[in-house]
């Protein structure tokens, strides 16, 4: 076995979106091909409603999938097609935008006024750009969650892990996603395909992703020993992006460490990106701007 190493350590930026709703973006609107068929991850974590209550209002998307994961409040959303929806605590929504799509989603505390959920673009290759929309959702009862002889617990949102398969189907990234918690101390290796690009987003605790390779000063903390194998300090809200591998090593500190485990086989095609809209050429974008202006975006009833 291969252990990937780790290629970079993102800290998430602070940036609003929507109707001013205060989050943190892991990654997104920048290098794409690292995380290909990934675009963008937003961590929206946040206590004080005057931060998330304006929510995100009617806007559009096309070519991508979005997929909400809800872990505290409440999430309300609705769509031109005339689905409507809430999502709470536990909850997942995958939309497939396709061919176009035009929603909002409304965030509400809970009684405690907190507000937390990420949010993943996935890309569409370009054979299902302009497929039907449709959603998935995920009721937080039937995503399947193990527990490990040494406690680690795993919920298996999309894909198959430990024998277990998530209830996502259907999705063009064939990808895994999961929420990891591993117990305070323990060290845990988990597989992933060697074919996918793969990251970890910290959302709680800390730990040190092990690294086989050979070590790379900017990311290494300082060690007394030299020789020893290099660590990496990760801590709550950070993004690590590994290399290639078929699995890899988690050592959870004094807390224990939960993340999200992220893979999918690359698309490998040409991204043209303009806010929601993400096409392969300039040309497909602009002419998914003018149908907004025209009122031909929506191709599917």
């Amino acid at each position: 076995m291969s252990l990937r190493p780790v290629q970079q350590i993102i800290q998430p930026q602070p940036t609003i979106e929507g109707g001013g709703v205060k989050l943190q973006r892991a990654f997104g609107f920048g290098k794409t091909k690292d995380f290909d068929p990934f675009l963008l991850l937003d961590d929206f974590r946040n206590d004080n409603p005057d931060d998330y209550e304006a929510g995100f209002p009617w806007h559009p998307h096309r070519g991508i999938e979005t997929i909400t994961y809800v872990l505290a409040g409440s999430v309300e959303h609705g769509d031109s097609l005339g689905n409507k929806g809430k999502m709470t605590a536990g909850d997942v929504q995958w939309m497939t935008a396709g061919s176009g799509i035009l929603h909002q989603e409304m965030p509400k505390g809970d009684q405690q006024g907190r507000m937390h959920g990420f949010q993943l673009w996935a890309n569409l290759p370009s054979s299902l750009k302009m497929t039907a929309p449709r959603y998935q959702d995920i009721p937080s009862n039937i995503i399947p969650e193990i527990t490990d002889d040494d406690g680690t617990r795993v919920r298996v949102i999309c894909g198959e892990f430990w024998g277990k398969k998530g209830p996502v189907e259907g999705v063009a990234a064939d990808p895994n996603y999961l929420d990891v918690f591993v117990p305070p101390e323990q060290r845990k290796r988990l597989k992933v395909e060697t074919t996918r690009n793969a990251f970890a987003y910290v959302f709680g605790g800390s730990g040190r992703f092990r690294d086989a390779s050979d070590p790379r000063a900017v990311l290494t903390e300082q060690v007394a020993e030299p020789n020893a194998s290099p660590k990496y300090d990760v801590r709550n809200h950070s993004l690590v992006l590994f290399d290639r591998g078929d699995e890899l090593s988690v050592g959870a500190g004094p807390e224990g460490i939960r993340f999200l485990l992220v893979s999918g086989k690359p698309i490998e095609e040409p991204v043209a990106w303009y806010g929601p809209i993400v096409m392969n050429t300039q040309e497909q974008l602009r002419q998914a701007i003018s149908e907004l202006q025209t009122g031909d975006f929506i191709k599917h009833h």
